[in-house]
């Protein structure tokens, strides 16, 4: 009999756009079968410790690692990966071998940054998806279709030179719409 290869399963889309929120509820489903599961998240953002929690207070209990070499899911059938665009470009390589292995994964994060460019390794990962899930937010100007993140920084659009990281909540990031979405000093055609 042949073995079975995994199957990858990305959930991406804007702040407050419900990732974490859609990753638990799928993640529910497995432990209803008894499948064993185990969720990494990135050391970086430290916000709920050693939890993967969604604005809503559904919550679950995560790994904590520093890098993608730290992800190997042993012992696990189902594999998640929080925040993946924190992860850098050493976590396609690792999520191939956890599809090698027969897992099934699961991978959430932003498909882009503040800046409203893809995010890292997640467009490699949403290429490499068996299935993806792309959610959107409501606009906290407009109240429109949100599908980009707004960083804010003492009340105003955080400009194109801004540190491309930089963790947090509501405290500096707002869904918006693109017609809402604002980049000072953007190079180009549409800079500010």
């Amino acid at each position: 009999m042949a073995r079975s290869v995994g199957r990858l399963h990305v959930i991406a889309g804007c702040m407050s756009s419900g990732k974490t929120g859609e990753l638990i509820r799928l993640l529910s489903r497995h432990s209803v079968t008894g499948d064993t599961m185990v969720i990494y998240k990135h050391s970086v953002d430290s916000r709920d410790g050693c939890k993967a929690r969604s604005r809503l207070g559904t919550e679950m209990e995560a790994l904590v690692v520093s890098s993608p070499a730290e992800i190997d899911g042993s012992g696990c059938r189902v594999v998640a990966i929080e925040e993946a665009q924190f992860f850098g470009g050493e976590l396609a390589p690792v999520v191939q071998q956890l599809l090698a292995d027969g897992k099934l994964v699961y991978v959430t994060g932003l498909n882009q940054d503040f800046r409203g460019e893809p995010f890292g390794v997640m467009p490699t990962l949403m290429a490499l998806a068996d299935e993806l899930t792309l959610l959107t937010a409501i606009c906290q100007k407009c109240h429109g279709v949100a599908t980009r993140t707004q960083r804010v920084i003492d009340g105003k659009p955080a400009p194109w030179s801004s540190p491309l990281i930089l963790v947090g909540g509501a405290d500096y990031y707002e869904a918006r719409c693109p017609d809402c979405h604002e980049v000072p000093g953007r190079p180009g055609p549409g800079g500010a």
